[in-house]
């Protein structure tokens, strides 16, 4: 296990100009119908919009989303707890179809937070589509003995996780940095998902962990709460992973902001891919932050070595469900795709459902 720093002793980290909080995670799913209902009927969330198509006949597209001109998109934003969840559908000339390994640079995956895995983990079972790989896992030792996990795939093949974490972890007796716990809130809905809390982490594999977590430390103004060495061999990683052969990772979780973990893989393994899915490919992913000054977060960012801006920020004056929006998309230095964006009070949707998007939180710190 490798040390991680105090918190007497950890240097205050930058961070995106006014974030307030992580606003939503992104996932570009083959049938936006199938994954809506995935997401609402069997994980419990909330439809809150669906609209497009998002097109252009120029090269608009390409210079805001970097996807192919004639690509087409239709996007539901979905609450889930204390998370907003933005699917794409999309249409594009040389589509990629094949989802990345969790092995690959640009796997990722989703995990859902439960106070009974093993309940969790049999409704999951039951359900048409989805595949739950191997047994629940207890972890025995390391920053977070204790915790107890196992992965499924929705019916499109995403990737997910049941996390079940424990009352106290032995990473917490080096550090005051603590891991954002969804908890249950008694004025949302009650999840179809058996003692479901929320989204405890989404993951990402990167290509090197160091540089990753530079920058969502230093540019992102995340928390390092842990890092570990992992190894296994081809079996066990076949089963519960479905990565049939030995691996090693380097793993570190970081918190960003008031209720969002972000987990960070480097994995070591024989025949790794390392191209990134566009946006417009199933597969493909982005993380999105809420700014007070969506000019001040662009002019900060253009500042940032490796970063790049696509494009320029835009204002959504279509008057559909988000008329308002300001946005724009950003890379990091090695292809994550990430967005900052505002949105003012009273958006459009809000007169068609009860359900409110998740944020803006009062602050970056709040906890």
């Amino acid at each position: 296990m490798n040390a991680v720093p105090s918190a007497s002793s950890a240097v205050k980290p930058t961070r995106i100009p006014t974030a307030r909080n992580v606003d939503h995670h992104a996932f570009t799913v083959p049938d936006l119908q199938q994954a809506v209902r995935f997401f609402v009927d069997v994980l419990g969330a909330e439809e809150l919009y669906v609209l497009g198509p998002v097109q252009d006949d120029g090269d608009w597209m390409t210079r805001q989303l970097a996807v192919h001109p004639r690509a087409s998109a239709h996007i539901a934003l979905l609450r889930l707890a204390d998370t907003n969840i933005e699917l794409f559908e999309y249409s594009a000339p040389g589509q990629r179809t094949e989802l990345p390994r969790n092995s690959d640079v640009g796997g990722h995956h989703l995990a859902i937070g439960v106070s009974d895995i093993e309940e969790a983990a049999a409704f999951l079972r039951r359900q048409p589509g989805v595949t739950v790989q191997g047994d629940v896992q207890t972890i025995t030792d390391g920053p977070i003995a204790g915790n107890r996990w196992v992965y499924f795939r929705a019916p499109w093949g995403l990737q997910m996780e049941l996390q079940q974490v424990a009352g106290v972890l032995p990473y917490e007796q080096e550090t005051g940095a603590r891991l954002y716990r969804p908890a249950v809130d008694p004025s949302r809905p009650t999840p179809a998902l058996p003692t479901a809390l929320g989204v405890d982490h989404v993951c990402y594999t990167v290509p090197d962990l160091d540089q990753a977590l530079d920058f969502f430390t230093g540019v992102l103004g995340g928390e390092l709460l842990y890092r570990v060495d992992i190894a296994a061999q081809a079996d066990y990683c076949h089963r519960q992973l479905s990565v049939p052969q030995d691996i090693e990772v380097d793993a570190a979780m970081v918190r960003l902001g008031p209720v969002t973990n972000v987990e960070l893989f480097q994995y070591t393994v024989a025949d790794q891919r390392t191209e990134l899915p566009r946006n417009s490919d199933v597969g493909g992913h982005h993380l999105a932050f809420y700014v007070d000054d969506v000019d001040a977060a662009v002019a900060h960012l253009r500042t940032v070595p490796g970063v790049e801006v696509l494009g320029e920020p835009q204002l959504i004056e279509d008057g559909g469900p988000i008329h308002g929006d300001r946005w724009v998309y950003f890379r990091a230095p090695w292809g994550l795709q990430l967005e900052v964006l505002n949105m003012p009070d009273g958006m459009p949707y809000e007169q068609h459902t009860s359900a409110r998007r998740f944020g803006p939180a009062p602050s970056w710190d709040h906890r």
